[in-house]
Order: structure tokens, then sequence, then C-alpha cells
């Protein structure tokens, strides 16, 4: 800022504190300019001109002349007046110097503080925009992410419905095969009945073909008329000839045909499993098992049922043999066998085992429930009869399986599904024939 004073100095002395007021006096009078700088402020000072003093001085003389009797005291008095004056004026003088001297250090404060805050607001201001900036590019990701994800959850519900599609179709082929699996299985039974019906037909010729007639007439006789409880009862009758036999259920009128050993170890078995060629599928539900399913003349289940209404009248032996693809065999025997009720799961008791299949039992002991594919009964959260199929004892899937899947030459190798005896052929051996009989204790 530039602060312009101007003085007077002479005849008259005054101080002009406007530049326009200054003006007009230095139209109406001709001085002489003095200018002194000092800091940011320049001082002018106007002298009058010698001449005019002169006539000035003149025109005092005159009037001090015209006018006497004026004493000099008098002008000594004036003189000293003006002095005054003077001396007021340099004071105000120094006074406004001293302001205007404060004035510009609070303006170049004041312009530091401004510059400041200017700097302060840029910087804030260029903050703003780089947060603005990456608002917009965050904004932008997070509208393309959004677009990512409805493009994902559209291909996603796309192929939910196209799977949804494809599992009603499926759904439809199953139900179809359903209908055709027991349309086939209807038809297997009946041709399974018609098997058995000639087998047993076939049997009885020949039996009367090699037996004397008063043999054969003894044979029929009985065969027509009589039922047996059990093959050992049958055996003590004078029937000696292994085949399909009539037994009566204990307790009940029901009869049943089953298939008697009458040669394996002095005869009188009652068989009670057999496997041989895979002709029958034994994965079967609880109640299929309960009742006995298959042909006698070839692989089939007797019953739990019956075989637990047998057992719990007197005491039975268990005998299990066995044959492997090599043309070997083996047996166990247990000198004590039985099976519990329905509501005890069909739980199997053995004791006293001896024989060439093992010196450690391939049926865990104690005694385990019986399960099928629709009854889990073991004690493994693995559901065995699933995993292993067939219906069996299973402890925890257990070293033994002997109602497996049935498994051909050179493909019965680390089948753990298979037909198992674990102490004599190992837990991935599946065999090539099964046979379970019992007889009484003392027969």
């Amino acid at each position: 800022m530039q602060l312009t004073v101007y003085f007077f100095l002479g005849c008259s002395i005054f101080l002009a504190s406007g530049y326009n007021s200054f003006s007009k006096s230095m139209e109406t009078i001709g001085k002489k300019q003095y200018q002194v700088q000092h800091g940011s402020c320049s001082y002018t000072f106007l002298l009058p001109e010698t001449d005019n003093c002169r006539s000035s001085t003149s025109y005092v003389s005159n009037a001090v002349q015209r006018d006497a009797p004026l004493d000099y005291d008098d002008s000594v008095q004036r003189l000293q007046l003006l002095e005054n004056i003077m001396e007021n004026n340099t004071q105000w003088l120094m006074k406004v110097l001293n302001q205007t001297t404060r004035l510009e250090l609070q303006l170049l404060e004041h312009s530091l503080s401004t510059n400041k805050l200017e700097r302060q607001i840029s910087d804030q201001t260029n903050e703003i925009t780089k947060l603005q900036e990456k608002n917009s590019f965050l904004e932008k990701r997070v509208l393309e992410m959004e677009d990512k994800h409805t493009l994902q959850l559209k291909s996603i519900k796309d192929e939910k419905d196209q799977l949804q599609v494809l599992v009603a179709r499926q759904n439809s082929i199953i139900e179809e095969l359903e209908k055709q699996l027991v349309t086939a299985t209807v038809n297997n039974s009946v041709l399974q009945k018609q098997q058995h019906d000639l087998m047993e037909t076939v049997h009885n010729l020949l039996t009367m073909i090699s037996t004397p007639n008063s043999a054969k007439n003894n044979f029929i006789a009985k065969e027509e008329q009589i039922s047996f409880k059990d093959c050992a009862e049958a055996f003590k009758s004078g029937l000696t000839t292994s085949g399909i036999y009539t037994l009566t259920v204990p307790n009940t009128a029901q009869e049943k045909k089953a298939y008697c050993d009458m040669e394996t170890g002095g005869g009188g078995w009652t068989v009670i499993q057999r496997r041989e060629d895979g002709s029958v599928d034994f994965h079967r539900t609880w109640k299929e098992y309960k009742m006995g399913f298959g042909d006698p003349a070839g692989e089939y289940w007797l019953g739990n049922e019956f075989v637990s209404q047998l057992t719990n009248q007197k005491r039975y032996v268990l005998k299990i043999h066995l044959k492997d693809w090599e043309g070997n065999e083996a047996y166990s025997l247990y000198d004590h066998f039985s099976l519990a009720s329905e509501e005890l799961k069909y739980r199997i008791y053995l004791k006293g085992l001896t024989g060439t299949a093992g010196k450690i039992s391939s049926i865990s002991q104690p005694g385990n429930d019986f399960s099928t594919k629709d009854a889990d009964n073991d004690k493994c959260i693995c559901k065995c009869s699933q995993m292993l199929t067939g219906g069996w004892w299973f402890d925890a899937c257990g070293p033994s399986n002997l109602n497996g899947m049935y498994y051909p030459l050179r493909q019965n190798n680390n089948k753990f599904n298979g037909i198992k005896w674990y102490y004599w052929k190992g837990s991935g051996y599946s065999l090539k024939a099964t046979t379970m009989m019992i007889r009484p204790a003392d027969f």
C-alpha cells in the first residue's frame, strides 16, 4: 500500500490528508515539492517560493509599519505560537507515521495469513478433488461388479433351471424303469416258480426211476402226506436222498420248501443259504429276508423267521461250507447256533468254533443284529448293507458277508462288497460258492 502525506512549510503550514483537496490547493498556489521515501510510504513537503516569502515578509513589515505601535513582543509571541503549532503538527505526524507502520504490519500479517489460508484451501480443494476422483472410480467398480454378479446370478439361475428339467426327466425315466423292473420281477418270479416245479418233477421222476417199487410207493406216500419239522426229522424217517422237502413252520400250519443235504457229515442238514452262480439277487429288503427268497434247488435264503422259530425250540449247530475259485474248500462249524426274534432284529448267537476256514470267527462276536438295505441295524454310521450290499449280521461292516455281490472268476479280487470270509481268504476276495446249513445238536 502506498500512502502519500503532504506538508506545507513556510508562511502558512497545514496537513493535507486527501488527494482531491490537495490537488485543488496545488492548482491555486504555486509551491515547490520535496518528496521523502520512508519504507513503503512516501512523504511530500511543499515549500513556498522565495518571492512569495519575500512578499509575505514585506507584507508583514508593511503591516507592522502601518500598525505601529505594534511592538516586537507581539511578533515574538506569534512566532512562538507558530512554532508550537509546528511542533504539534510534527508530533501528530509522528503518530500518523507510527499508526501507518502498525497498519502496514497488520496488513502484511493479514496478507501472510490470507496466503496461508489460500494454500490450505487449495490443498483441501486438491484433496477433495482426489477423493471425488477416487469415489468416482469406486462407484464405477461397484457398478461393474454389480453387472458381473447380475450376469453370474442369471447364469446360475439358467443352470438351475436346466438341472431341474434334467432331474424331472431323470425322475420320469426312473419311474419308467421301476415299472419295468416290477414287471420283470413278476415275470422272473413266475419263471422261477415254473423252474422250481419242473426241477421238482424231474427230481421225483429220477428218484422213482432209481428207487425200488416199494420204496417208490413209500416215498410218494410220505412226500404227499407228510411234512417235516426239519431235514433231520425227514432223514430219521428214512428219506436219505438229498433234495427239496416240505417243512412245517413251527407253531403254525404253514409249509415251506427247503433243500435237505442228506449226505454231508452224516446228513440231516437243513440248508438255510446257498450261493453258487449269482443267479439270484441277494440285495433284498427286510421283509424278503424275513420270509425267504430264491429257489431251494439253486440259490436261495430260507428265511429268518423260520430259522428263528426253529432254533429257539432246541439247540442247533451251524455249518458253513466255502469254495474258492482255485478249487479249494473249507468250513466253519459252530456247535451252538440260534437267531433271536424279529423284535430283537434276528440277532445271531454262536459258540464253539471249529473247522478249516479260520481259527477266528469271521462272524463278529458277541452277536450282532441283522441289517438289510432298508433296515440299518449295524454299528457303523456308513450303513454297511447299502455299502457292501446284501443282508447280514454286520458289526462295523465286519470281516464277513456271504450275501454280498457275486463276482465271477478273474473279477473276484479287490471286491470289498463281494462274498467275503476274511479269516480264510481275506477282505477283498469274493468266493465262488457258499452253503449255510443247520441240524439239531443231538442228531
